[in-house]
């Protein structure tokens, strides 16, 4: 099919950005809910039990993501006419009703939903072996310690149901997604993230006020929780709301005119192929992705993994709710920037010079934001850790993890940013070029990550310095790039553009020798508590006197322009 014919209009644009806004609104709302939950129920928890549960968490993201994935990508080449796009099912029953609507258009409509619920149906038929699969192996490398967490046999039988029931929305999902249901899918998920949330408390609290040891139940009955509210929450919305439907959530025939086009006449001969090749590409984005799970599983203790998914958690909130907006905002902006084959020249150099000037404005905010990060979290972290943690959280090693995450937050945000930036303005030939060097980044990634969880013996902090690794010699790689491709045509990007200024830097260079030398006068009681705070203050309010110009500069560019 012609996807070129199937663009769709203005109205659709405004669609797509009303939408963008509810997805928005999962990702903030879900992160909250599991952020609260969570820091609710590590007080009665050990970091040797949430090692488990972050295991248990891999199994349940593996055995989702090879269900689905590759199926939900390829019914995303499915589309549907900008008659239903965009629309609900009352509107495209509303106008059928009133006869305003083609005949031809809703078969095409029937058709096309049909299909990808279709498709659907394969994910699910995928998800019950590699339970079951991923089950047996997991129970086969795993060790004693794990096997010997209490509920643990119970608990990855719970959360393989689960997995199951999520599967088993994957019809709905389809189609939501396929006619842009963003309202909907976010008030069914918020639903079904809060309904987690509370059983995972509960069960955790009930436990502990029991005195009976839970283990890693709660995290289980959690998930089953999520899966429960998600398929009523998409039940009620796709079936009771909406009963006039032209299609069925069932697996039945397609009547097409082609008889090749599908197989059984059910499943789209292309979109199978789709799939059948996104399969492949998808199993090294997961293993590229989950890698440092994978290593942590495999190479180190439980107390290690459950301290370093507690900080990852913690860590990845800020990045997923703050950096992860702005990279894909800013590579739709960079997209339509950098892509001007049908502009003139002096147009597409201006292009091309807004957006660095978006990229340099960006990575000097990052520069500062690092600045403040690598000053002040340090000494602000292990105070937070003991006004807000359990008696078994707090120790030596969780600060000096913690205070690690909070130096690796900076490279990520470089990482995500820079990557932004390439993604928007690579060439089909370079993103080989890509591909290729991502992959031996990634060995690398999986040589430093060894060397310093078992021959330096660092645990999960070893694993942060090779994550720090990895995000340096990556952004090097992008920047590097993005240089070149500026002076292809005919503009320069240098460090100076972006960096912090000097006195700035020398504040960071203040805080960071206090650190290393270990200086700590005041203590660990009320006043030196207050003390540090102090310091912490005065730094944080040092670097932005620093940098007042620049940020005064954004604020009349960002908030007066507007």
């Amino acid at each position: 099919m012609d996807e070129s014919s199937q663009q769709p209009p203005k109205a659709l644009h405004a669609s797509l950005a009303y939408g963008t806004s509810f997805l928005i609104l999962i990702q903030v709302v879900s992160r909250f809910l599991t952020f609260a939950s969570n820091q609710l129920v590590l007080r009665h928890l050990s970091p040797e039990v949430f090692g488990v549960a972050t295991q248990l968490e891999l199994y349940y993201i593996t055995v989702l993501y090879f269900s689905r994935e590759s199926v939900r990508a390829a019914i995303q080449r499915q589309p549907v006419s900008s008659a239903s796009a965009g629309s609900n099912e009352q509107k495209t029953d509303e106008l059928a009703a009133t006869g305003k609507a083609d005949f031809k258009n809703g078969q095409n409509d029937a058709t096309s939903s049909q299909t990808v619920i279709n498709m659907a149906y394969i994910a699910i038929a995928l998800g019950l072996p590699l339970s079951g699969l991923f089950a047996f192996w997991y129970q086969s490398w795993t060790t004693q310690e794990v096997l010997s967490t209490p509920y643990f046999q119970e608990s990855l039988r719970v959360v393989g149901l689960s997995c199951m029931i999520e599967l088993a929305t994957e019809p709905f999902f389809a189609v939501v997604q396929q006619r842009m249901l963003y309202k909907e899918r976010a008030v069914v998920e918020t639903t079904a993230a809060f309904a987690r949330s509370i059983a995972t408390y509960a069960i955790a609290i009930w436990a502990a006020r029991g005195g009976w040891d839970a283990g890693v139940l709660p995290f289980a009955m959690g998930y089953i929780a999520y899966a429960a509210a998600l398929i009523c929450g998409y039940y009620w919305k796709m079936l009771a709301t909406s009963p006039k439907r032209n299609y069925s959530f069932w697996l039945i025939p397609i009547h097409s005119r082609n008889p090749g086009q599908y197989i059984a006449d059910r499943f789209s001969r292309i979109l199978l192929w789709l799939g059948a090749n996104l399969y492949l590409q998808l199993i090294v984005k997961h293993f590229l992705t989950q890698g440092d799970s994978m290593i942590l599983a495999t190479f180190s203790t439980l107390r290690d993994q459950g301290i370093y998914s507690f900080a990852a958690n913690y860590g990845g909130l800020v990045a997923r709710m703050v950096f992860q907006p702005i990279e894909e905002s800013s590579r739709n902006l960079w997209s339509k920037q950098l892509n001007t084959v049908n502009r003139d020249k002096q147009e597409h150099i201006s292009q091309i010079e807004a957006a660095k000037s978006h990229l340099i404005d960006m990575l000097r905010a990052y520069a500062i934001l690092a600045v403040l990060a690598l000053s002040i979290a340090p000494d602000v972290v292990p105070i937070g850790l003991k006004l807000l943690m359990g008696s078994s959280w707090k120790s030596e090693k969780v600060q000096e993890l913690l205070s690690a995450y909070c130096c690796y937050i900076p490279f990520l945000a470089f990482n995500g940013i820079t990557e932004a930036f390439v993604s928007a303005a690579i060439s089909p030939a370079d993103m080989r070029k890509q591909t290729a060097w991502m992959t031996v980044f990634t060995l690398c990634f999986g040589v430093a990550s060894f060397l310093l969880l078992t021959v330096a013996k660092l645990g999960a902090i070893g694993l942060v310095w090779a994550n720090i690794i990895n995000m340096s010699v990556r952004t090097i790689w992008s920047l590097v790039y993005i240089r070149g491709y500026l002076q292809q045509h005919d503009s320069q990007l240098k460090i100076s553009d972006f960096s912090a200024n000097p006195q700035t830097l020398s504040v960071l260079v203040l805080a960071t020798s206090r650190k290393l030398i270990d200086y700590q006068p005041f203590g660990d009681g009320f006043y030196g508590v207050l003390a540090t705070l102090g310091f912490a203050t005065v730094y944080g309010l040092l670097i932005l006197f620093l940098e007042r110009d620049y940020i005064l500069d954004q604020y009349k560019k960002h908030i007066r322009g507007r």
